[in-house]
């Protein structure tokens, strides 16, 4: 696997990353456990957001540092933003299951924040892995984007169609394997993973929701992954896009918990952008999309979709899932 970025901007990545997670850590400790209101979201959000677009400044300046050339800087800085849109967007479907979740298991708001962030180191972790194997079997098998291709088609396909409909938590195959293999206490216990009940150890609900929420997260990266690897070949902007919306997450579920129903539409304009990725990557012999086209698509049909959603707000809307 080969990337344009050089060593010592792959070392300011991860510390970004390290004292980023840091921060965030220090911060709900010294907080405890309390409810993040949609102000408080808000903020945390503009936060990430503005980092993410400071490290895409820096990728620039390096890029056109080590190639000396404005136009690679330009078109290797645009990749970035596309990528962090497509995780961004498809992060929206992904907030929704967790929100079906937390309602299903009543977890209180106060006790969520741990939860996601928890969920947010294993996501890191794990999607690091899956681009890294990634980028390794389209580096040395090239049939394996058109695999990729065909896959965000039909995963956009099925997203469209599943759109509008309830999702039934309760007939979740993994819920199902988690209440065989262990015990689980009927209440919560604080923030506790796991609690003592009639003298022997036990998860609470709380662990369930942790397992669930790891599981979720592991099968939305099938979908984004090859979706920001049909914009660029390069591991480092598909790992560094991947991460840096993910930092955000948590923050931007608790903003979007607070006006899902305004956006019933999204699950729609998310399966557009799945055909529009895989049928680019489909294409990727015969006619390369821009990056730039790429991003403008991404942006108006998310545009397209929320403005649609708000004029028409008044259907109502529930968290569902479509994976």
């Amino acid at each position: 696997m080969e990337t344009i970025a050089p060593l010592w901007l792959w070392a300011t990545f991860v510390a970004i990353v390290l004292v980023s997670l840091f921060v965030d850590f220090v911060v709900l400790k010294k907080q405890g456990a309390h409810e993040i209101g949609a102000r408080e979201a808000l903020n945390w959000s503009i936060v990430w957001i503005a980092l993410s677009l400071v490290f895409n400044a820096l990728f620039w300046w390096a890029v056109r540092d080590t190639t000396g050339s404005t136009q690679v800087a330009n078109e290797k800085s645009l990749e970035f933003l596309t990528g962090y849109l497509i995780e961004k967007s498809l992060a929206v479907d992904n907030i929704f299951v967790f929100l079906m979740i937390f309602t299903y298991f009543a977890v209180p708001p106060a006790f969520q924040k741990r939860v996601l962030m928890i969920g947010i180191v294993g996501a890191i972790v794990l999607r690091t892995v899956m681009i890294l194997v990634g980028g390794w079997l389209l580096a040395n098998f090239h049939w394996v984007l058109y695999v990729f291709g065909a896959f965000l088609i039909l995963t956009g396909l099925k997203m469209w169609w599943a759109a509008g409909k309830e999702s039934d938590l309760e007939g979740n195959p993994a819920l199902r394997l988690l209440r065989k293999v262990m015990p689980v206490s009927s209440g919560f216990d604080g923030e506790k993973f796991f609690t003592m009940e009639n003298g022997r150890r036990i998860a609470t609900p709380l662990f369930m929701v942790i397992c669930l929420v790891a599981l979720t997260d592991v099968i939305f990266a099938v979908d984004s992954i090859p979706a920001i690897f049909a914009i660029t070949s390069d591991p480092f902007i598909v790992l560094t896009s991947n991460v840096f919306a993910i930092l955000g997450l948590r923050a931007m579920y608790f903003l979007l918990a607070a006006v899902a129903g305004k956006f019933h539409l999204l699950n729609y304009g998310l399966a557009v952008i799945l055909v529009f990725i895989g049928t680019k990557m489909c294409l990727v012999d015969v006619f390369k999309i821009p990056a730039v086209v790429s991003l403008v698509a991404v942006v108006a049909i998310l545009a397209v979709t929320m403005i649609l959603s708000v004029r028409t707000a008044g259907g109502g809307h529930s968290p569902k899932s479509s994976s």
